[in-house]
């Protein structure tokens, strides 16, 4: 059968007051009137899958990557991007994991009727330490933040953060000798 000329196939298939004359169809027209019929005579039901979801493991935007993808995948590893991503999402939960304990233990002393000096300088300690690691952790998730900007697509772009205006946060949450003030 000429693909550029539709034949009825059956001799029914033209409604009356119409020319038995085929119509011009073009390739992607042709291919679907195939499948169409060939699904109304039922020869796709007994197909291997019919019925389950297909499995598209394909990435369309992966373009000239599409292969180092689907090795990273099958290896389970992330492309390079998520990795740093996961990096930066890992700091800033162990700079919030620092301002947890210290909240808990603030929290604990201001409870007390009355903290021991030990208790107040202990707390004054822990807040210094937690000060240092809270901007240390903020620093190193920038520097991983300008990183992954640089191999990132720009959908996947994060804002730099800034430290000091977290810095002054802390200072505003956690005032030095707050437990000493509030346990006298």
């Amino acid at each position: 059968m000429n693909p550029q000329r539709a034949q009825p196939d059956e001799p029914g298939d033209v409604e009356q007051g119409q020319s038995t004359k085929p119509k011009r169809l073009s390739w992607s027209d042709y291919i679907e009137e195939q499948i169409r019929s060939a699904q109304e005579r039922g020869e796709f039901r007994n197909l291997e899958g019919h019925g389950k979801p297909l499995q598209l493991d394909e990435n369309p935007w992966a373009g000239e990557r599409a292969m180092a993808y689907r090795l990273l995948k099958a290896n389970n590893v992330a492309p390079p991007e998520i990795e740093a991503g996961r990096a930066v999402d890992d700091d800033l939960a162990r700079a919030e994991s620092a301002l947890a304990t210290l909240r808990r233990r603030r929290d604990d002393l201001l409870g007390r009727r009355a903290a021991f000096p030990s208790e107040r300088r202990a707390y004054e300690i822990l807040r210094s330490k937690t000060e240092m690691r809270y901007a240390e952790a903020l620093r190193a998730a920038n520097s991983k933040i300008l990183s992954l900007n640089i191999i990132a697509p720009a959908a996947l772009h994060r804002r730099v953060i800034d430290v000091e205006a977290r810095l002054r946060a802390f200072h505003e949450e956690f005032p030095a000798a707050t437990v000493a003030e509030g346990g006298a």
